[in-house]
């Protein structure tokens, strides 16, 4: 009978334990719920909900005083005959496709650069991270204006050797590449990226390709660059995704028009004008969606070429 009763105390002690346990992961649930009920509120009311309103208007006539019209697949047929969205297409790939990897080359030139052990390194780290904190406001951009303008900064540089400037954001043939020298010029966020990267590659590894004869060519050739792929894979898609999203440089450097001769029309700044100065916003929802496929896509390419060029350590 002893053992039998020591049984049964056990076990009620178990299953008390087992209930209190139980009662205290509920309630360290509804704690969870409570912390987390203001995120999934944002997420439905400023992300998820107005996603879907745009998806439900894109396939409507909407103009704001209007209710919206259901007109299909319109919207979407019609950006393939507006001559001024593909132009924008053409000027955003091209910025895309020379702005990205420009900005990424100076970067890691950079991120070597301070690699090296410079005195005060903390101090130029902050120094050239800082254009990525400016390089997406209203005051840069105006300041962009005034550097390539035809009495700025440049030509006055220019007029040193002798040379006449011209007003390069007032030039077709040269606003958009002022554009391209400004997303090259806001390197700090991947420059701290790719300083990180190196400084995970062992030292061994250079100290063994040196005794075997290895230049700094070869060793950046053969140990920094394919090593070092995963980190450039990564800012690539985060800077190829960023670029897409462009605006506010065009928008101030042009005044908004994506001049001159719409050499700075962005895709962005298009999807902006049809939708708050036009007021066709079914129009401008099937632009943004466009550019979600756009993008999604970009990214889906990325990942399915990186598989060929990115080197991990388990490979």
């Amino acid at each position: 009978m002893s053992v039998v009763s020591e049984f049964r105390r056990t076990t009620g002690r178990r299953g008390a334990a087992g209930a209190a346990r139980g009662v205290t992961g509920r309630g360290e649930g509804k704690v969870a719920a409570v912390f987390l009920a203001p995120w999934f509120l944002g997420l439905f009311l400023i992300t998820v909900g107005p996603m879907v309103m745009s998806l439900y208007l894109s396939f409507t006539e909407y103009r704001l005083l209007k209710p919206p019209t259901w007109i299909g697949l319109e919207n979407y047929t019609r950006m393939f005959e507006d001559p001024r969205l593909l132009n924008s297409l053409k000027v955003t790939f091209t910025y895309v496709l020379t702005a990205v990897p420009l900005q990424l080359i100076v970067a890691l030139g950079l991120a070597m650069l301070l690699d090296r052990g410079l005195r005060g390194l903390s101090f130029y780290r902050s120094v050239f991270y800082l254009p990525s904190l400016l390089g997406g406001s209203v005051a840069v951009a105006i300041l962009w204006r005034q550097v390539f303008g035809a009495e700025g900064l440049v030509n006055a540089f220019l007029a040193l050797f002798g040379v006449q400037g011209k007003g390069w954001v007032s030039d077709p043939d040269t606003a958009l590449w002022t554009l391209v020298a400004l997303h090259v010029w806001t390197f700090g966020a991947p420059m701290i990226i790719f300083l990180a990267g190196l400084r995970q590659i062992p030292e061994m590894y250079y100290e063994a390709a040196s005794i075997d004869g290895a230049g700094k060519v070869r060793q950046f050739r053969s140990i920094t660059i394919p090593l070092l792929t995963p980190i450039i894979f990564f800012n690539l898609v985060l800077q190829v995704i960023g670029a897409f999203q462009s605006f506010t440089q065009a928008f101030v450097v042009s005044g908004g028009t994506g001049g001159p001769a719409d050499s700075t029309m962005f895709y962005t700044l298009y999807l902006y004008q049809k939708g708050f100065t036009a007021l066709q916003m079914g129009y401008a929802s099937a632009m943004a969606w466009l550019l979600v496929l756009i993008v999604a896509a970009m990214t889906a390419l990325n990942f399915l070429a990186s598989k060929y060029w990115v080197f991990y350590g388990d490979d």
